[in-house]
């Protein structure tokens, strides 16, 4: 035992830590509870009478010895890091060259209309992905043959014919109306499914933003106005917009927006194909059918709707030709916003 005491205090004594947790690792391993001083302290009870004096010295002396050692090199270790970093200040080097990112072209195009709208003083509303026939279809008065509602359209999960990747954001209208009584003014933003070969100018995810705004006497008038604040917001102040006839089952009367091309002016180029226009969205007063289904009362409450691509709107705002590169994480590609803000 004797030995092991000696051999104890020497290994103390020439202790030399290249590390601050080395110091610790060695206080552990020496003083812990499972540690060697320990181990020693319970073969002591063993010894003969005679022995006990000489080796009980022997032990206090390795325990006093040990904990000094080891408060001696904390003391010294906490002292190091701040003359080691005063040393290594050097106010002349050079800054360092590390790439900035930046967010991805969709979530600035999408963050930005949500801004425009909520000057207008719309709030956020959000629901899920994965939804059911009524709040996607049913509610918004899909008719049961509606080419929607095939598989060739729309992702359904197999085990369930009922339940399937939400097809538009409009699911997300839905909600709100269910749980919120007039006056409602929300954009809905989110990430939508279809069955669609991909291609330059289509994909089978993407990202929408809509919006509703129910309340008394509110006229497609009303409608018309917010489009044109949000296209000059978001195009430049010199931007024109048009509304075409159209069809949504949710909506009567329905239209078509489109918006100057901001590439050509107006005049005409490849983009436009010649016509001076881009198509941005679709939109509408909300058919009464709608708010009857949703409990509102369509007598006393009108609305308007409308719903965009996120991706379209940024392919218009960034010149980008080719709706993949959204998807691609191409970083020469994604560079290219680094700046934008």
């Amino acid at each position: 035992m004797i030995e092991k005491i000696n051999d104890l205090i020497r290994r103390v004594e020439e202790f030399k830590p290249k590390a601050a947790a080395e110091i610790e690792e060695f206080r552990i391993r020496l003083l812990g509870k499972k540690g060697e001083l320990n181990q020693i302290l319970e073969e002591f009870k063993t010894v003969a009478p005679e022995m006990k004096r000489e080796l009980g010295q022997q032990i206090n002396r390795l325990k006093t010895l040990a904990q000094q050692r080891i408060n001696d090199l904390k003391t010294a270790a906490a002292a190091e890091p701040a003359a080691t970093e005063q040393a290594a200040e050097d106010l002349t080097r050079p800054g360092s060259n590390d790439k900035i990112g930046s967010r991805h072209p969709i979530s600035l195009v999408r963050n930005q209309i949500v801004e425009i709208f909520s000057r207008m003083g719309y709030t956020v509303a959000e629901g899920p992905e994965i939804e059911d026939d009524w709040h996607v279809f049913s509610a918004l008065n899909f008719p049961p043959e509606h080419p929607a509602r095939d598989m060739q359209d729309t992702f359904f999960i197999e085990k369930n014919p009922d339940i399937l990747l939400r097809t538009h954001t409009s699911s997300i209208q839905v909600r709100t109306m269910e749980h919120q009584k007039p006056p409602i003014r929300v954009v809905c933003p989110g990430r939508v499914f279809r069955n669609e070969a991909i291609s330059y100018r289509a994909h089978c995810i993407f990202h929408q933003v809509e919006g509703l705004y129910v309340d008394e006497n509110v006229s497609f008038a009303d409608l018309k106005q917010s489009i044109l604040y949000f296209a000059k917001e978001m195009f430049g102040e010199q931007t024109r917009i048009r509304m075409r006839p159209s069809y949504f089952p949710f909506t009567e009367p329905s239209a078509e927006v489109d918006v100057s091309c901001n590439l050509c002016g107006g005049k005409g180029c490849n983009v436009c194909k010649g016509t001076g226009w881009l198509e941005i969205m679709g939109c509408g007063m909300v058919d009464p059918n709608v708010l009857e289904a949703n409990h509102i009362d369509s007598k006393k409450y009108t609305g308007f709707a409308f719903g965009m691509g996120v991706e379209r709107i940024a392919m218009l705002k960034f010149g980008v030709r080719d709706l993949r590169l959204y998807f691609e994480n191409d970083v020469r590609f994604l560079d290219q916003f680094n700046s934008v803000l």
